[in-house]
């Protein structure tokens, strides 16, 4: 028991350091506010915002560009500066990101609020869609990364939501980047029309049947009839093609359900 016990508290300590101590080291720019202290030294302490140019003034040493460096090779950096300019023996600098303001993602399409999101280290695609407050109730299964850089016409990565959401697959939850967008599509639907009780446009749900579809649609009416069935779908070539289907048929995104009348 005890050597279980000891096992959990090791895996624990790792998992606070690989959030910790290897936390990703955040790459500077233009735009974000850093708070710098030098131990011992409070009249070098500063609140400063990385210029368009990538500088900062610092006391003492005047302009300093760290857009670019990382948090603590931002640390070195004016460290280094001060001992060479004779003003601190053995600087110990400590550089504090304050507000996060040049890394920013994109996210379009069918969230609750779309828009341009600061982000800072580390983040991942459900922190994103948390910011955008959530998918609203247009949104689909799916959600698509678009990476910056990408090469022109590769299309954006695919999510599948419905597999992070309710299965848990944490591989669906991939990390975004300085100028990556996030598009949520409008949700697939199916039509059915004819003899149904409720005719119209429905939300598609994942592996649907006919049967299922008719139930959506309030069922048949007293003239409609299970028998021949049919669905208009379009084919990879975008020409409408007629189905002749079962209850059992799983239908597809943009299908039109028919429900016929009953000749008895």
């Amino acid at each position: 028991m005890l050597s279980r016990i000891r096992a959990i508290f090791f895996v624990f300590i790792i998992g606070l350091l690989s959030t910790s101590v290897f936390a990703k080291d955040y790459v500077l720019g233009p735009g974000d506010v850093v708070r710098i202290t030098v131990y011992e030294h409070a009249d070098l302490s500063a609140v400063v915002r990385i210029s368009q140019a990538g500088s900062i003034n610092f006391p003492l040493v005047g302009e300093v560009f760290i857009a670019g460096l990382g948090e603590r090779s931002a640390e070195l950096k004016l460290g280094e500066l001060l001992q060479q300019g004779g003003f601190v023996k053995s600087p110990q600098v400590s550089l504090i990101v304050e507000q996060y303001r040049s890394q920013q993602v994109s996210v379009l399409g069918e969230v609750n609020k779309p828009g341009v999101y600061a982000i800072d280290r580390g983040n991942r695609l459900m922190d994103l869609l948390a910011m955008a407050g959530g998918v609203n109730a247009s949104g689909g299964e799916s959600a698509v990364v678009i990476k910056k850089g990408g090469n022109e016409g590769e299309g954006g990565h695919p999510i599948d939501l419905f597999q992070l959401l309710q299965k848990g697959d944490m591989t669906q939850n991939v990390e975004v980047a300085d100028g990556d967008i996030i598009y949520i599509p409008r949700m697939d639907v199916f039509y059915i029309y004819g003899e149904a009780q409720r005719p119209g446009s429905y939300r598609l749900q994942r592996n649907m049947t006919v049967m299922q579809a008719l139930s959506m649609g309030g069922g048949l009416t007293p003239r409609g009839t299970q028998r021949g069935i049919q669905i208009k779908r379009k084919d990879a070539s975008g020409a409408v093609v007629t189905i002749k289907a079962d209850l059992s048929e799983v239908l597809l995104p943009d299908d039109v359900v028919y429900v016929k009348e009953s000749l008895f």
